[in-house]
């Protein structure tokens, strides 16, 4: 995200945006042309049928980016999201007499993310890492497990101190109820995405979309009114339950580290660093300096390409993917640790995490916490030891 007031930078906003075009237009939210093409793609099939009705689907779900709405088979949990709040963040940009401020996530997230969260903005094209893209549901900084959505508390907490070394920046100075709001915004960004992923899914692999004409009683349906199809709520509900079951990880004090930081620590977690299990060498270089080739990308972009046979680096197979809103292959970059800004964060127990249960959506692995040295994985202490090093490293 980038603070962004629309009303003072409106001029280099419509610069960029005839520059670079934007993921939709800012009432509607843009279907998701990449994913259905990958379907199209990957199950030899025609995507205009179930994009169609998915598109209804999802407006009578979720409504508008200027009106949205909130599933009633997700509304009883009320500490997900809170259709006021959401109101709030969505919508043109504007403020109450009392100073309440409307329009948030049009006004400080969408030049980066996109109007759907697609991580398509029109600033995005200029920016590495790419802005994140929501509506998969995978996100890398988090205190819960790697499989598992983030928290309130790791959305919450990216706004308030940024990405370190990316153009996520800050949002500290908003008020507390301005940063609830733009936390329900991204769930439900995420969540809406995430439906429509599975819904386009279902529709290609299960219902026969794109093979024959459907009957009307055989098409998907979710009515403003009357009965709705099970299979649609029976979606909703399993990407709501993820979100629902998300909880924080054991959380790691400074006191943990602190009792086993010592010179000691950082030989034994330089060893570690260079050894067969931890084997941190094989990608951040002796040292922790970088400069290996990977050879490797994010699973954001292996979606489109490498998932469907298709290389990276062949800019004539993936044109049509260019064109419906992919960005440009980048090949991932590991850490470089010397010296570094760690964008997940430094402090010890985030570390301690990241160790352990590796980066979602990236080729950095866990590594598995053992209760006693077996060489399958590492002790606590051990990982203690190479969270030592790490820091040394960061302080060269």
């Amino acid at each position: 995200m980038i603070v962004c007031r629309l009303g003072h930078l409106g001029f280099a906003i419509s610069v960029i945006i005839s520059l670079v075009g934007c993921d939709s237009q800012l009432d509607q939210f843009g279907s998701n042309q990449v994913f259905s093409l990958t379907l199209a793609k990957s199950e030899s099939v025609d995507m205009s049928d179930a994009e169609a009705d998915a598109s209804i689907i999802l407006e009578n779900l979720f409504g508008t980016p200027d009106s949205p709405t909130w599933p009633s088979e997700a509304a009883t949990e009320a500490n997900l999201v809170q259709v006021d709040r959401l109101r709030r963040a969505a919508g043109k940009v504007s403020s109450e007499q009392d100073g309440t401020h409307l329009g948030l996530f049009r006004e400080h997230c969408v030049v980066c993310h996109g109007v759907s969260g697609s991580g398509s903005g029109p600033a995005s094209q200029f920016q590495n890492p790419y802005p994140r893209d929501f509506r998969p549901g995978i996100f890398k900084w988090k205190t819960t497990e790697r499989s598992s959505k983030p928290s309130r508390e790791d959305l919450k907490k990216l706004l308030l101190n940024g990405v370190p070394g990316t153009g996520m920046p800050s949002f500290s100075l908003l008020d507390d109820s301005d940063l609830e709001a733009l936390v329900d915004y991204v769930i439900y960004l995420s969540i809406r995405g995430e439906v429509e992923r599975r819904l386009l899914t279902v529709m290609v692999t299960s219902l026969g979309y794109g093979d024959d004409a459907l009957l009307d009683e055989e098409r998907l349906t979710y009515p403003k009114t009357g009965t709705t199809d099970p299979e649609v709520l029976a979606i909703v509900k399993r990407v709501v339950t993820q979100w629902v079951k998300a909880s924080r990880v054991e959380s790691l004090t400074e006191s943990d580290y602190s009792s086993r930081s010592d010179e000691f620590a950082i030989s034994r977690g330089r060893d570690l660093f260079h050894g067969k299990i931890a084997n941190c060498v094989g990608c951040h270089g002796m040292n922790g300096e970088g400069g290996l080739e990977t050879r490797d990308f994010d699973d954001w972009t292996k979606e489109y390409t490498t998932k469907l046979g298709l290389s990276p680096e062949d800019k004539e197979a993936l044109e049509p993917f260019r064109k419906a809103g992919a960005h440009r292959p980048r090949e991932i970059q590991p850490r470089i640790l010397k010296g570094a800004v760690f964008r997940g964060g430094d402090e010890p127990g985030r570390l301690f995490q990241l160790i352990n249960h590796g980066i979602a959506g990236t080729p950095m692995p866990g590594v598995a916490l053992v209760s006693e040295e077996s060489g399958k994985g590492l002790t606590e202490s051990q990982i203690w030891d190479l969270v030592s090093y790490l820091r040394s490293l960061q302080s060269q």
